[in-house]
Parts: C-alpha cells; structure tokens; sequence
C-alpha cells in the first residue's frame, strides 16, 4: 500500500540517502522509497540545467534523453497541498509487541510474526500493537524482498500447514543473531543466525523482487539472498555523479567553428587556417584560440561528431588551472565559476611548501548532483576520473527513467597544485615504488575478492588522496565549517597533479568565505596537517599495517585509520579508500616514502 505524505528531508538527502529503493522508518510506519514514477510529473518539478552532467549520464545509463529535475520543495504557504515523493508500505511481516503468554519456560521472550494480511483495520494483530520486522533479504543487484519465514524454519519443505503460528524468540539480552530463533507450532525452529550463512543458500534464490517500483515488478536474478537489516548502513548505497559547472573551453571553440563552418571548412591545416584567418571576420572570432584547439575542433566536425568526450575532471582541471592571478576582488564574469591563483607571495612562507606550484581559490563554485541510480551490500564508487564505468551494474530507479533527481550546490573551495616535476622525482624512489607494490598487491586481493576490474589508482592519487584528508581535518578547525560538511575532488590527470577542497549549499546562493581565505595561510595548514599526519594515536600498529597482509579485509590502506587519516564518508570521494600517511609524511618504520621530507 502506498503511504501517505509524512515527514520531510531535505533535497540533498533525497540524492545521497533517501533515493529510490531506501529503506525508510516514519513514526508510526515503515516504508521504502518509490521509484520516479510515483514522483509528482516532471512539469511539477523545477529543470536543472547542467548539459555535461546530462551527457555523462546518457553514456552509463543508455538513456537516449536526459533531463535533470530538482526534488519538490517545501511549500512556503502553510496552507497549500504538499508535493512531496511516493512511498510503499514495505516489509509486510511484523512483530507483535507484547510477549505471548503460550511462549513457554524454555524461552525467554516470544513474539508473534504475523503478514500484514493478519492485520486489522487499525493495522493491530488482536488488539495488540505491531512494528515491522526489521530482517529482510536482498541481493547485490538492489533487489529486496520480505523474508519467506515458512520456507527458511522448515528449511525448504515441509507439509506443515501455512496457518499454523510463527514466533520469533528471544533467547539472550544482546540482540544478536545467535540470541533469536524463530519457531513455528509445528515444534520446528532455526536460529536466525543460519540466514546470515551465505554457503548454504538459507534463504533461497532471490526472486529479483523490486517494491520500490510498485507490484509486479519483478526481473530475473539468480543471485542467492542475503540477510539485510533494513536500518543497516549497507542497506542503500546511492550511485551519484557530480560535476562542476566551468566555462568548458572546448565547447567554446566548438560553438565559434560551427558558426564559421562556411568559411572553416575548407581548412586542412595550419597553413590553411592562417591564410583563412585573414578574413577580419574570421581571426577576431578564432583570437582566443590557439590553432591547435581550432584544428582539432575543425577535425571533430568534419568527423560528424563532438569527438571523444573527456571525463568530468579533466575539463574540471582545465578549468581550474587556467585561472589567473590575482585576489578574486574583481567582478565575476560567470556567476558560477569564480577562480583566481594567489600571488605565491601570501603563501609561500617555509620550505615544507616547495612541492606545492600554485594554490587557487574557488570564490564562486556550483556542483550539481545527479542520482544513476543504487546497489545494496556493496557501494560502487566512481573512478579517479569521477565518473562510472558503463558496465557498473545499479538497480534502476524508474520503469523506463526520461530523468533524474538532481541537487545543485552553490559554495567556495581552494585547489592546491603540486609540481610535476616533483611528483616524477618523488616516484622514481626505489622506497617510493617499493611501498607502492605493497599498495597495488592490496588493491589485487581486493579486486578478485570482488570480482572488480577497476585498476589501482597509482600512487599520485593515493598521495594526494591522504593529504587532502589531513588538510580538511586542520582546515576545519579554522574555516567555520565543521570537516563533515567540506568535500574534496582529487585530480590525477596525465601530468598534472592537484586537489580541491569545497565546501557548497543548497540553500544558499554562497557561503560566507571562510574556507576560501584559508589559502592564504596554507602553508600553516599543511604544517600542521604534516605533523599530525607522522603520528597516529594507534601506532605502531597503523603505521605497520601491510595491505596485503590483513585479516580485516582493509586491503585498500597503508597507514591510515580512523585515528589519522579516515574522514566522514561525505567528504571522501573514495568512501575512504586508497590511502596511506607513509607516502606523504614520514612514519615510524617507512621513513623514506615520504613526498613532503621530516620538518627542518
């Protein structure tokens, strides 16, 4: 049944946790969120306009059109309907809450599992109140189906008759999986523990059920089912994509060819484009473009396409890079993009800071996010590119999806650039590319465990991926923004080496410039973060952890724990992954791999 209208969240929310398919509790009910075709219709909805991020999610989601739409907003009038988003009363076993009195002395506490068929018109089982089960199965896929409690106590087959009663019972005060079992009158009982046991298939094949899409929805799945809490963190795990909206240069001269394609098209060559740049017309339009950019814009037209479509952060790093110098006091041309590269005189104050190039405040940035779409159990994060691969499996969130629920955040940042030549030198180290096999043996154990094929990231960006971690957590306490709330985007691209820190809000048109002005004093930041970096509180043991020597499956990390370099999983773009202190500061037992030498 579908639920009515209750509670809020806040649109962000409903891209990063409540999406289609989440696994919801309201006060009085419990529910999954609906898929969009129970949302209010796109007309209703307000249209973001963000062509690069539309484009993107067309190559991994094989939609032929893609609009992105806001979530409805919370109405000003007090009076008006709301507009809000469907739900489904979902799972349909509950548990009755007083004990029943036939328990017996053998068990501690008893409780009837009755079907929502059970129910009566004030959703009571004989007078007595119910909650919801909080045990369901699911799958990888995004699949999530009630319990078949029958089939799992009589272990696939029984003549026990489907109206006998079921009892869930339990046996200890912990709450654990080993302290319930369920019981039907038959005499036969299991212990919920078994469900969790994934070899011996305790909970049947996955029927591919799909409740967030409404009845009779079901696809195809062999997968066996997995026990899932539905208030457990691996529940719901959103696949989103973000970019940043910049002045993309490469539309630019793609825009100014096609509007001079009647003279351009003739041109082979650069010798060909210089004679035809001598029509007045001509060179003022093509002035702020090098030649080579026109050939090559030239060549992708006569092509009959737009060329290869880079990925979002290399057109993000362009971008960012070709920012000019000066204080950001001038007026901005476009509202959303505002950067200028600080005079390396307000920063540059100790030798710790000489791998660093450049560092760039952000005064004006917007990123916009869109929902692909979920998986359940295991999260699948972008590549170091920011963007998934095409053959990423994700449950959907619509029947036939024409659009997606997008969030745009308005906000300021600063970009730190290290220097090239500096990184090369730094991974010609025999200690560096020593302390990077170890690193890359992790990420293989990892890989076959989960059947993965994405590659190891390499060593700049797990470098440049543990110093933004230790940045944010000194940025923080001096900007004015809590470290939950900055974010960070990691930049590996071909030569060039940089990372971004942000901080953005829906609500707002900006933020109040605290965490933009902090590049100015940079280089205190990064001393301070170095020399909290050399030290964990659980060292030695974080600083000695191999990653292809672990029992706790953490085969992605060096030295790195949540007592040094872990941050919440809203700032990372890893879900804190790739990350090891010994490849930026010196710590106890690697005291060469470092990029940035012990403090002078």
């Amino acid at each position: 049944m579908k639920q009515k209208a209750h509670g809020q969240v806040r649109r962000s929310q409903v891209i990063t946790t409540y999406g289609p398919g989440a696994l919801i509790d309201l006060p009085q009910e419990s529910a999954i969120v609906a898929g969009l075709d129970e949302w209010p219709p796109p007309h209703k909805l307000d249209e973001i306009d963000e062509p690069r991020l539309a484009r993107k999610l067309q190559a991994i989601t094989g939609v032929a059109t893609v609009q992105l739409l806001a979530p409805p907003p919370v109405s000003s009038d007090p009076g008006a309907a709301p507009i809000g988003i469907g739900a489904w009363r979902f799972p349909e076993w509950f548990i009755v809450q007083a004990a029943d009195a036939g328990a017996g002395a053998a068990h501690t506490r008893s409780r009837r599992l009755v079907h929502r068929k059970a129910l009566d018109d004030k959703r009571r089982f004989e007078g007595r109140d119910v909650v919801a089960t909080r045990f369901v199965r699911g799958c990888p896929r995004g699949h999530v189906d009630d319990l078949d409690w029958r089939w799992f106590i009589h272990r696939g087959g029984s003549e026990c008759p489907s109206t006998r009663p079921l009892w869930l019972d339990k046996q200890g005060t912990t709450g654990d999986l080993t302290d319930l079992v369920v019981r039907c009158e038959c005499g036969a009982t299991r212990r919920l523990s078994d469900a969790s046991m994934i070899e011996i298939n305790p909970l049947g094949t996955c029927r591919g059920a799909r409740p967030w899409l409404g009845r009779d929805t079901n696809e195809d799945c062999n997968q066996p089912s997995r026990l899932l809490v539905r208030t457990a963190s691996n529940a719901w795990f959103a696949q989103v994509l973000s970019v940043l909206s910049i002045p993309e240069r490469g539309a630019a001269v793609e825009t100014v060819v096609r509007e001079l394609w009647d003279d351009l098209q003739i041109v082979n060559d650069a010798a060909g484009l210089a004679f035809i740049k001598g029509k007045p017309k001509v060179a003022a339009a093509l002035a702020p473009f090098a030649a080579d950019e026109v050939l090559a814009a030239i060549g992708n037209a006569k092509g009959g396409g737009a060329g290869s479509e880079r990925s979002v952060k290399e057109i993000e790093l362009e971008a960012i890079l070709a920012a000019p110098e000066g204080f950001g006091d001038d007026v901005p041309v476009n509202p959303d993009f505002h950067a200028r590269r600080l005079p390396d005189a307000m920063w540059r104050r100790s030798e710790r800071a000489a791998g660093v190039e450049a560092v760039i405040q952000l005064h004006r940035l917007r990123e916009v996010m869109a929902l692909a779409g979920f998986t359940r159990f295991e999260a699948v994060t972008p590549d170091i590119h920011g963007e998934y691969e095409t053959d990423v499996e994700r449950a959907a969130i619509a029947l036939e999806p024409s659009w997606f629920p997008a969030v745009e955040n308005r906000g300021e940042g600063l970009f730190l650039r290290l220097r090239t030549d500096a990184v090369e030198a730094w991974m010609a180290r025999p200690a560096v590319r020593d302390r990077l096999d170890g690193l890359a043996r992790g990420h293989r154990q990892w890989a076959e465990k989960r059947k993965s094929a994405r590659p190891f990231p390499g060593g700049p960006y797990v470098l440049l991926h543990t110093l933004s971690h230790l940045l944010i957590q000194s940025l923080s306490m001096q900007c004015g923004y809590p470290a939950s709330s900055l974010r960070e985007r990691i930049y590996a691209e071909e030569d060039r080496y940089g990372l971004l820190i942000y901080t953005g809000s829906p609500d707002a048109e900006g933020t109040l410039g605290g965490l933009v002005q902090q590049a100015r004093r940079i280089d205190e930041h990064l001393t301070r973060a170095l020399e909290a970096g050399g030290l964990c509180s659980n060292d030695p043991t974080c600083a000695e952890h191999a990653p292809g020597d672990c029992m706790s499956d953490r085969f992605l990390h060096g030295a790195a724990c949540h007592g040094c370099a872990l941050v919440a999983e809203t700032s990372c773009e890893m879900r804190n992954d790739h990350l090891d202190r010994a490849l930026v500061v010196p710590v106890l037992g690697v005291p060469d791999a470092a990029f940035f030498g012990p403090a002078g």
